[in-house]
């Protein structure tokens, strides 16, 4: 008798091999090892198969002469057919996916290929024989193909597998009946179970790698709990999950992995069960639930692979003092940097370490000119660029260091800080924050949301990058709206390891570009033939002589180049070299504030450095619907009190207030900036009660209502905005703005300035005699665009109101239709009186008392006989 059967706990992959298999061997028996999950029964009822399948306890072994083993080679994990598998005559033919492992049955045949599923391995047969399949063989061996591989998605996954499933789909497979048979509704029970998982929950680390542990208890079945584990990782997009299940006397884990040093099928291995890297389970008989997680923590302990080394998480280059150099120049440099520690060295070789708080009491003791090298601790530990953080984890430790050197031989090639220990600590403990940067790849999120033209200019950024020895990296806004899925193409490149005007310089030579430099900021602007501008930098440091002041720029990592940045949700960076190409870099937690929606500094003197940033997180905060978090709230408020803003010159406070009212959200936009204080930095009598919310809310409606016309000359916006902000100021106080603004364009400022004009205007229009045409015309003619709508939404008056739109949306659009050289045809000699003539046929036009071109004629003829 020939036998094909599977693992225990059978999948949508061991009844696609199943059915795959009996078409190479049609004479033998289906046979189920063990239980089958809910899903599986209900697609077997529904397959249209015609197949019958056995239950092991339904087969005489003893008859048993061939067995066919699908899916699976371990003895373990066949169930009652293990007790056969040493018979003298037994042949046993083996077709799997699964990497092998110790124990693994020998076969006479073998088949073992590590695709994304054991389906393929065998649908690769059928193909090579020319062995045809119905439409329902197809559409069950898809389902195999697609419940292992994620729909063809998961990291597994080999161009093998989509090869099989071209095959299978032009054999007539089912996509939609592939759809209903992996997915279900949850029955009530296990909704209520899913619910005890997700509330049983715990995060350990192992070699830097966060694993989720879900436990619960369920008796009533257990056999769909790998959907579960499915569904946890859809609900919480974990990296990796085990989850233990109690069924009363055994222990059942499922294991699922995205995280390339977390192998579950190694880890379960080592628990009896198996798999592969990806998804694996076991099932551990007569353990309790704390056991059965006891030996789970000790196979992770064994098999996590660490996912870091100092060199992964090290800040370089590495500020570092001269042993020869005098405490109190020490003291500027460390107060420079904002660093509480810093290597000492000779020559480019480490010598010790000396604190901030070193410093600070020599000082006090009058020793400030005296050398950092008589001061310094000699005795520190150190390591290399390749030790691992657990190493690390356990020196820091031991040893208590503020600051940890990374050393090549005697030189210094970065430092780890106490700050980047204590987030490895918290991480162990289950904490929110990073070991370092958080990385997973967004590729396929960039292939999604972003146009083919862009992804293909930043695979050609990384290729140049890459040939340069250096990285590149695209970082900041761009980086966080991708994750917010909102269009921004302002891309801004960052080059680490490197030179960002060398680096664009090479580029642009590439790719036949113009390029402009910054010495002075190490930056660069690529500039393409379609008029699309890349930003490039050299990865910086920053610092402030005062606040307000313009950056002093030094050469750093990325690392330190995204810790100068203003909020933590523009920390953000995606590597662009083709080895790690779409790898989403987060040292700060960005991540976790975009999820939570908060705005939230870096560190505490970020508004003293630079107070732009205060009316950034206003910004900021209204446009992506997020919350100022209360510490960062503090701080701006803060920095209004101790009147940083005053250093803060007029270009930079206009730029940041141009930028919020032209924003969508500019009303609640300003409402934010009242709230804290920021208005007054504009002109200290701004206000922003209810009547001036309510006015500046008709300027936007006015302004709205102008756009939809599409009229054709454009309104600036801003300008609008302003002249509603700064109502309630005097002309000479107004004018104090301006000058605080340095507002200097001619165009903004004769708008602005014309503020009385308008005022005026609006009380003529209020008189009670009704204007014709052409006065309104007149009158209305020498404002702007932005000075009528501000005069729409200034007035209470429907009357005046009606007026205003009239001459914007017809009167403005009337001309004559006689032009000059019609009236130097007529007669009327070349010169002023062309104008006049024309202005007069215009102001007949506006008041019907000519409407077509025959009647101007007749009236410059009159004209011309009276004359």
């Amino acid at each position: 008798m020939e036998v094909i059967s599977a693992h225990t706990n059978a999948d949508f992959d061991t009844l696609a091999s199943m059915v795959a298999a009996l078409k190479l061997y049609p004479q033998a028996k289906l046979v189920f090892p063990g239980s089958l999950e809910k899903t599986l029964k209900s697609a077997l009822s529904t397959a249209r198969l015609n197949l019958r399948f056995y239950k092991i306890k339904e087969i005489d072994l003893s008859l048993v002469t061939r067995l066919i083993l699908v899916d699976v080679r371990h003895p373990a994990r066949i169930g009652g057919f293990a007790s056969i598998t040493d018979r003298d005559g037994l042949e046993i033919h083996i077709y799997d996916h699964h990497p092998a492992s110790e124990g693994d049955l020998s076969g006479t045949v073998e088949v073992v290929k590590e695709y994304g599923s054991t389906t393929t391995v065998l649908v690769e047969i059928l193909q090579e024989r020319g062995l045809s399949l119905t439409p329902a063989e197809a559409t069950v061996m898809m389902a195999g193909i697609y419940e292992d591989t994620g729909s063809l998605t998961y990291p597994s996954t080999t161009a093998n597998d989509l090869t099989a499933a071209a095959f299978l789909l032009s054999s007539g497979a089912d996509l939609s009946a592939v759809s209903d048979m992996l997915l279900r509704e949850l029955t009530p029970a296990e909704v209520s179970f899913l619910n005890e998982l997700l509330q049983h929950e715990s995060t350990v680390t192992f070699g830097g790698h966060d694993i989720v542990i879900a436990e619960g208890t369920f008796t009533e079945h257990s056999g769909d709990i790998s959907m579960l584990a499915h569904k946890i990782r859809d609900i919480e997009g974990m990296e990796s999950l085990f989850m233990l299940v109690d069924s009363g006397d055994r222990v059942h884990v499922v294991a699922r992995s995205k995280a390339t040093g977390v192998n579950v099928g190694m880890i379960l291995k080592a628990l009896g069960g198996g798999g592969h890297a990806h998804a694996a389970s076991a099932t551990l008989k007569g353990r309790t639930l704390t056991e059965a997680r006891d030996a789970l923590l000790g196979a992770l302990k064994q098999e996590v692979v660490p996912a870091g080394i100092a060199v992964d998480i090290m800040s370089f280059p590495p500020i570092t003092l001269e042993s020869h150099i005098s405490l109190q120049e020490a003291s500027v440099v460390l107060g420079r940097y904002n660093v509480n520690a810093v290597p000492v060295v000779e020559a480019g070789a480490l010598r010790g370490v000396i604190t901030r708080q070193i410093i600070t009491k020599a000082m006090y003791h009058g020793l400030g000119g005296e050398c950092v090298g008589d001061f310094m601790s000699i005795d520190v530990e150190c390591v290399e660029p390749d030790t691992s953080l657990d190493e690390i984890r356990e020196m820091f430790i031991a040893h208590g260091q503020r600051l940890i050197p990374v050393v090549k031989g005697h030189e210094v090639r970065g430092v780890i800080t106490r700050t980047d220990i204590l987030r490895l600590l918290q991480r162990d403990m289950g904490g929110d924050h990073g070991t370092g940067p958080r990385v997973k790849c967004i590729t396929k999120l960039m292939k999604e949301r972003l146009p083919q033209w862009l992804m293909e200019r930043l695979a050609s950024l990384g290729r140049v990058a890459e040939s340069l020895d250096c990285r590149a990296y695209v970082v900041g806004g761009f980086v966080r709206d991708l994750l917010l899925n909102r269009e921004n193409l302002d891309v801004d490149i960052v080059i680490e390891h490197g030179d960002g005007i060398t680096f664009a310089r090479r580029y642009a030579e590439e790719h036949k570009l113009r390029l402009r430099s910054h010495k002075r900021f190490k930056t660069a602007v690529l500039i393409f033939p379609d008029g699309f501008k890349i930003d490039v930098a050299t990865a910086r440091l920053e610092f402030y002589e005062s606040p307000g002041a313009l950056p002093t720029v030094e050469q750093s990592s990325l690392k330190l180049d995204i810790y100068r940045r203003d909020f933590i949700i523009n920390t953000l960076a995606v590597e662009l070299n083709p080895p790690a190409f779409g790898s989403l870099i987060d040292f700060f937690g960005g991540q976790r504030d975009i999820k939570e929606k908060k705005v939230r500094v870096l560190h505490n003197l970020s508004f003293i450095e630079d107070p732009t940033r205060a009316f950034r997180a206003v910004r900021f905060s209204v446009k992506f619907g997020f919350t100022i978090e209360p510490h960062t709230r503090n701080l701006i408020k803060k920095a209004v009190r101790l009147g940083v803003f005053k250093h803060l010159s007029g270009p930079r406070i206009l730029e940041e207030l141009q930028s919020i009212l032209d924003e969508e959200s500019a009303l609640k936009a300003v409402k934010g900036l009242g709230a804290l204080g920021l208005l007054s930095i504009i002109h200290e009598e701004i206000t922003f009660d209810a009547a001036r919310e309510s006015f500046f809310e008709r300027s936007r409606e006015a302004l709205g209502w102008y756009r939809l016309l599409y009229a054709g000359e454009e309104a600036t916006g801003w300008l609008v905005l302003f002249l509603a902000l700064t109502d309630g100021l005097s002309e000479a106080k107004l004018r104090d703005v301006m000058s605080r603004l340095c507002i200097v364009d001619k165009k903004t400022v004769d708008i602005i300035s014309a503020r009385g004009l308008y005022l005026k205007t609006l009380k003529t229009l209020g008189s009670p005699r009704r204007l014709s045409n052409s006065e309104l015309y007149c009158l209305l003619e020498p404002l702007s665009i932005e000075g009528l709508l501000f005069m729409m939404a200034r007035t209470d008056d429907d009357g005046i109101k009606k007026a205003i739109s009239t001459y914007i949306t017809s009167l403005r659009r009337v001309s004559p239709e006689l032009t000059g050289r019609d009236l130097m045809e007529l007669g009327i000699a070349e010169g002023p009186e062309i104008g006049r003539v024309l202005r007069t046929l215009l102001l007949m036009r506006l008041d019907g008392v000519v409407s077509d071109k025959a009647e101007e004629i007749a009236f410059v003829r009159r004209s011309l006989i009276k004359g």
